[in-house]
């Protein structure tokens, strides 16, 4: 008996720091890099669930393939849902922009996809590495990649 009360206390010791740190987080950064419609779309719908729910900030960068999110020239691809709606990770991008996320581009995508900033949708900027670091070190804020 005295080990299982052991064992429940040290439980609860480890899991307790763990369920206020996610609570007292103030946002979420969302790494993007994947070119998959679907990938792209969870990463928008946790993003948007993340302000909606939440109340939490949220930045996002978007690299590679993800890249092309950003690019007002290109359509987004639907990608159904159970509820039978067909929206496109690109509209729940335009829709995060509009509640007050931070998106960016990685530098390396605009060069290397022979495009420059003018193709940019309204809203979205060129992510400097150094401020990203910064963002991802900072322990107030959780991270997850795409």
């Amino acid at each position: 008996m005295k080990k299982l009360i052991l064992s429940t206390i040290m439980a609860s010791a480890l899991l307790v720091p763990t369920i206020v740190s996610a609570n007292q987080a103030k946002g979420l950064n969302v790494l993007v890099n994947s070119g998959e419609a679907e990938t792209q779309a969870m990463a928008m719908v946790l993003s948007l669930m993340t302000i909606k729910k939440h109340k939490k900030e949220v930045n996002i960068v978007l690299c590679g393939k993800a890249g092309d999110l950003a690019d007002k020239n290109i359509k987004g691809v639907p990608t159904k849902r159970p509820d039978g709606k067909s929206p496109s990770a690109k509209m729940h991008l335009q829709k995060l922009i509009e509640m007050g996320a931070s998106v960016e581009v990685c530098p390396l995508y605009l060069p290397n996809s022979g495009k420059d900033k003018s193709v940019l949708l309204d809203g979205i900027t060129v992510a400097r590495p150094p401020v990203v670091a910064g963002r991802l070190l900072n322990q107030d804020y959780q991270n997850i990649t795409f």
